[in-house]
């Protein structure tokens, strides 16, 4: 009887610390919430980020009309070793990014200037320690007036073929770029300023193919867009 009494007793003691054990957990989760997600990488999450893990190949055409002027040139890049291929004029060019020279430093140059318009919100992870940033609320769009918030990109590090470049992004609801200005060399007044549009979904990356200027006498957009 004793015997049965000390078993009931033992099994009360044991609910009781199953009990506060769990309060416990509950508390420390409460008092240590999980860390929130850095801003660059939520916002360039937006844009389908997080899948840029997955991809091993990009391939597109960069194209300008100005005017009744067209020029554009095409890109292979493999992503996982950097090799690029440029396909300009008829001619191609291939070599790795790891071995740039002086030969190299043109056809990279343009390669680099490609991608950050195909890829700006990416840049904001690869680039963060080249560059200081500031996020404004309710900001005024140049070309569409309307309320954004306003991420301002300087750069500050070394390296880079333009440093000392500043861009405002202007971003909707769904954190997505809208607009933006270029200002070389951190300059005041707006060097280039153009439309983030004709987004579409590739492999889960969010790409804008189009860019217009407020007058529409200058357009800069990608066609061929492929991602594997």
């Amino acid at each position: 009887m004793h015997q049965r009494i000390l078993q009931i007793v033992l099994c009360l003691l044991a609910v009781v610390a199953c009990k506060d054990n769990a309060k416990e957990t509950e508390q420390q989760q409460i008092a240590e919430p999980l860390q929130e997600q850095p801003l660059l990488e939520k916002l360039a999450g937006a844009h389908g980020y997080d899948n840029w893990k997955d991809i091993s190949e990009i391939r597109f055409t960069f194209n300008i009309d100005r005017g009744d002027q067209h020029s554009e040139r095409s890109w292979i890049w493999n992503v996982k070793n950097n090799r690029v291929s440029l396909m300009m004029e008829g001619d191609t060019l291939t070599y790795l990014r790891s071995e740039v020279d002086s030969t190299l430093m043109g056809a990279d140059a343009r390669f680099i200037n490609d991608k950050y318009w195909l890829l700006a919100p990416y840049q904001w992870v690869w680039d963060q320690k080249s560059f200081e940033y500031t996020m404004e609320s309710k900001q005024p769009a140049p070309i569409s007036g309307d309320s954004l918030e306003k991420l301002t990109v300087v750069y500050t590090g070394p390296g880079g073929y333009t440093p000392g470049d500043a861009y405002d992004f202007y971003l909707d609801k769904d954190s997505l770029v809208r607009e933006w200005v270029f200002r070389r060399g951190n300059q005041e007044e707006p060097s280039m300023i153009t439309t983030w549009e004709g987004y579409d979904d590739y492999n889960g990356l969010k790409i804008s193919s189009m860019h217009t200027n407020a007058e529409g006498s200058f357009k800069l957009y990608f066609t061929g867009i492929q991602v594997n």
